[in-house]
């Protein structure tokens, strides 16, 4: 069986090429929701329905674990998914998000946290509650609406301006780590470093996912002996467009089949 991995966009991409370049043995399958994003604009039951209409999409193709690779699906609906729709439907499967780990690194790098994310992720204070189970971290949020829409489009420019923009705030409260809370956000990652600093911490989630997943498995045997180690790996996109090929392309560095599918 196939590791999954579910996002709106782009973003899933990002980890999904991270996945397979350090825990390359194993089969993976990637669904990218491209028709319904952004997530991070939508209403918190909206969010739901899309999350677990991609899930069983991917559990039906045969995926016995799937990482939530979206912040904005992580903090609204995962919870949920967990508790009430996984169970009564695919009681062998599991889904893992991505906040949570992000959650984890942060509280080891500081005191002072800030989190560039979604409005959907930022409202849903899904950052304040892990963390505070963790530290008693300050925590500030600033949602960051244009960013995604930008970085799907290839507009690294606006991006980049935007990012200046929305980190002024965080600079001048002083923060000492910051969370890229999407996981479109590593594609701008060397921009945010650079505008914070050398000395505040930046939590890339592309950096972190993978040994996050390698700790779970090795903890969690009756699942990893499950997934299939054939090393392949297969993209799907509920809207294919020219600028997700051109994406996938220059991240995998070769030609990348992108599929389009009906959920």
């Amino acid at each position: 069986m196939k590791i999954g991995i579910f996002d709106s966009g782009l973003g899933g991409l990002i980890i999904t090429h991270a996945l397979k370049k350090e825990l390359g043995k194993y089969d993976y399958l990637y669904l990218g929701d491209t028709k319904n994003l952004p997530y991070g604009d939508k209403s918190k039951e909206q969010i739901y329905e899309l999350t677990k209409k991609g899930l069983d999409y991917l559990f039906q193709k045969g995926c016995k674990l799937v990482i939530v690779a979206c912040n904005s699906a992580s903090a609204d609906a995962l919870r949920k998914i967990q508790q009430e729709f996984i169970p009564e439907k695919w009681p062998d499967r599991k889904a893992l998000g991505v906040l949570i780990p992000s959650a984890e690194v942060a509280v080891e790098k500081g005191k002072n946290i800030g989190i560039i994310c979604t409005r959907a992720t930022a409202e849903s204070g899904a950052f304040d509650r892990e963390i505070g189970k963790l530290s008693e971290a300050k925590v500030l949020h600033q949602a960051t609406p244009e960013l995604v829409d930008h970085i799907e489009k290839g507009d690294y420019a606006k991006a980049h301006s935007d990012l200046r923009k929305y980190l002024d705030g965080l600079i001048q409260a002083g923060v000492d780590t910051l969370v890229l809370g999407c996981t479109h956000y590593p594609a701008i990652k060397d921009e945010a470093r650079g505008i914070m600093g050398g000395n505040v911490a930046v939590v890339s989630q592309d950096e972190i996912i993978p040994a996050k997943l390698e700790s779970y498995l090795k903890k969690h045997e009756e699942i990893q002996n499950f997934l299939s180690q054939g090393s392949s790996i297969r993209f799907l996109l509920s809207k294919k467009t020219k600028a997700n090929e051109d994406f996938a392309k220059e991240l995998f560095k070769g030609e990348v089949f992108l599929e389009e599918v009906e959920l």
